[in-house]
């Protein structure tokens, strides 16, 4: 089969949205494809980002069923149908034949690790569907990281008519690339070298990360495409923290978040990848942090109100945050102690009422107290090399600790907002980054 003009630009890994009883969200998908068509130029449903391996044989028949439909041939759609045996495959395979899917993305038959021959066998076999097949070759997940001289030789199978690789090997790539390039369409699948790999003659993209910024990626493609490279560099910098996130934490939950955080549904993973596993809580921090400096998802004043007064604060907004909440109890900030380009101290803030967990903890911290005054170990976590550093870690930094030891027998909220100020009257000056969480 020749090339297929139509396989290049930028399509999304789709995830797979779920409801609250982990059944999946059909409302959901749709919603999400018709959020992204107009920035991407296909989709990819059922693939690693869909997470198809926690999939059953009807839901990944379900999930091409809907995303055909609902694009109603506009875009093409691109079927995952991978499976770890070759039976299974074929069905699959012939299913989104069926169905009206443009080609389907096979993986490499995983978790049993067949030899290179046995793998050409597979991909052999599905000849007999008549169907455009793309290969994916994905070592992290299948533990086979397929051969470029085994990609050479199946590129001459007549239904292959792509390569999708998201192993991050660029040498790997450059192979494909002298090998088989103008042969098959030859796809990049790893999101933190997509900018460098369209440069290098890639077709196109499927990324995870497209669920979150196709707008930028389908602006770095078509960079590439009119030779403004600097540009094109200039938003995969930007971007990079971002994709590192998301490769890093294996894609599907931490896509799932942003999308949450940007206001489209699509629920969590499931098990046993979960909130706050590979994902953990630092990540989904950062990943909030990154899609505002994007501008994916816009801060916002909420307002924290307590007993008639109130505290204002900068959250990001996400639908599961009100503009006002009332009797809070517990508040968590941060002071940061030195000269403005180091840290010398780092303190942690809470804010909390007497009779909240701030509140107890202290009441059962006083009832367990072995001397006058509890003891305080200062370990510095930076090499103090001057007296100027030795000052302000041991005089400065220690008293306000102190400070904040002895205050706290008679802790509230009123007494902890003046605390908090006294740590920002002291010299020298204490720049705190004072953030709710």
């Amino acid at each position: 089969m020749p090339k297929q003009e139509w396989l290049k630009g930028v399509f999304p890994a789709l995830v797979t949205p779920f409801t609250k009883s982990n059944e999946v969200d059909e409302e959901a998908f749709r919603k999400l494809i018709r959020h992204l068509s107009k920035d991407v130029s296909g989709f990819v449903p059922g693939g690693t980002t869909g997470e198809f391996v926690y999939l059953s044989s009807e839901e990944r028949k379900k999930i091409i069923e809907i995303a055909v439909d609902e694009v109603d041939g506009k875009k093409p759609i691109i079927a995952g149908t991978g499976c770890s045996s070759t039976r299974e495959t074929l069905e699959l395979t012939q299913y989104a034949k069926d169905t009206g899917a443009q080609a389907a993305l096979v993986v490499v038959p995983f978790y049993m690790n067949p030899s290179h021959k046995e793998i050409y066998e597979h991909f052999d076999k599905l000849n007999a569907v008549e169907f455009p097949i793309i290969l994916y070759n994905i070592p992290q997940c299948s533990g086979v990281h397929m051969k470029w001289w085994t990609t050479e030789g199946l590129a001459q199978l007549e239904n292959v008519i792509g390569v999708k690789d998201s192993s991050g090997d660029m040498p790997y790539l450059m192979a494909l690339f002298e090998k088989i390039k103008g042969k098959v369409s030859i796809l990049c699948g790893h999101d933190e070298i997509g900018m460098p790999a369209l440069a290098a003659g890639a077709d196109g993209l499927i990324l995870a990360s497209a669920n979150l910024i196709p707008e930028i990626w389908q602006d770095i493609y078509n960079s590439v495409q009119k030779g403004d490279l600097e540009r094109a560099r200039r938003l995969q910098a930007a971007i990079q923290k971002l994709v590192r996130i998301v490769v890093r934490t294996n894609a599907n939950q931490a896509v799932k978040e942003g999308l949450n955080m940007m206001g489209i549904r699509v629920g969590d993973s499931r098990r046993p990848i979960m909130p706050g596993g590979a994902c953990a809580r630092e990540d989904v921090e950062e990943l909030r942090s990154e899609l505002e400096k994007l501008d994916k998802i816009k801060p916002q004043k909420i307002k924290f109100e307590l007993n008639g007064k109130s505290i204002e604060s900068d959250y990001p907004v996400i639908d599961k945050t009100p503009p006002v909440i009332k009797n809070f109890v517990m508040k968590v900030g941060e002071g940061f102690a030195g000269p403005p380009i180091f840290e010398v101290a780092h303190i942690d803030l809470l804010i909390g009422i007497k009779d909240g967990p701030v509140g107890i903890a202290f009441h059962s911290a006083k009832s367990r107290v072995i001397c006058d005054r509890p003891k305080t170990l200062l370990v510095p976590t930076v090499t103090i090399r001057t007296k100027r550093q030795v000052e302000n870690v041991y005089e400065h930094a220690t008293s306000g600790i102190n400070l904040a030891i002895e205050e706290s027998e008679t802790f509230n909220l009123t007494h902890s907002l003046t605390l908090f100020d006294s740590f920002l009257k002291m010299k020298p000056p204490i720049n705190a980054d004072e953030r709710g969480c």
